[in-house]
């Protein structure tokens, strides 16, 4: 059963699904997410809405805009970015008149996932995402699957993790402590920082 509403743009940030088997990972693009402060059904607050990529590049949806839809609750959140999804009825009410400032946290339109993927991603320590970067394009937070045993799929766990797709020049950014991914028999891998810095070597400090 879908929901109606209604509310002001937050943030719009990619919609994305890590799944992590030990030292091995794989990105699932979705598409977008936004959080949007207004009503939902019968009650007000903030909530995630889940949208694809095709809605996003058709609205060009950023941070001030208020807009309207219908949307699904999530039939299993240990999996999905978004609190509701299956989006329908989108409408842009009113563009967001707020200027576009060249600083962090950055608030205009997000790129295409296929930017997000070119880009790569440094970790983000949670309490920084939650007090600096809720409101910014270049900002992530991930459902993850963890497969503890390749041998045994159906040992699973979940958890949630935090990124940062931004320019490694950001005043904000703090990595946070190192992750560490269960494998079978006990096992541990550490996932340090060559990782990050492998997957945006490509990249310069403002870039």
């Amino acid at each position: 059963m879908k929901l109606s509403w209604q509310g002001e743009l937050l943030s719009v940030q990619p919609r994305i699904r890590l799944l992590r088997s030990f030292d091995e990972r794989h990105h699932n693009y979705l598409g977008y997410c936004l959080r949007v402060r207004g009503v939902l059904g019968e009650q007000g607050g903030e909530f995630l809405i889940g949208i694809g990529g095709t809605a996003q590049a058709k609205y060009v949806f950023r941070c001030g805009d208020v807009v309207r839809g219908e949307s699904a609750p999530a039939r299993d959140p240990r999996l999905e970015p978004a609190e509701y999804y299956k989006t329908s009825g989108l409408r842009l009410v009113s563009r967001s008149e707020r200027p576009l400032l060249n600083s962090p946290p950055w608030l205009e339109p997000p790129p295409t996932l296929e930017v997000y993927r070119g880009r790569g991603h440094r970790r983000l320590d949670p309490r920084t995402y939650e007090s600096k970067c809720t409101s910014c394009t270049w900002g992530c937070r991930m459902p993850v699957e963890m497969i503890v045993d390749k041998w045994n799929p159906t040992d699973r766990r979940y958890r949630v993790e935090t990124f940062c797709y931004g320019p490694k020049s950001c005043a904000f950014y703090r990595a946070g402590p190192t992750r560490k991914v269960p494998g079978r028999k006990g096992m541990t891998w550490e996932e340090e920082d060559w990782v990050d810095e492998d997957a945006t070597a490509h990249r310069g400090p403002d870039d």
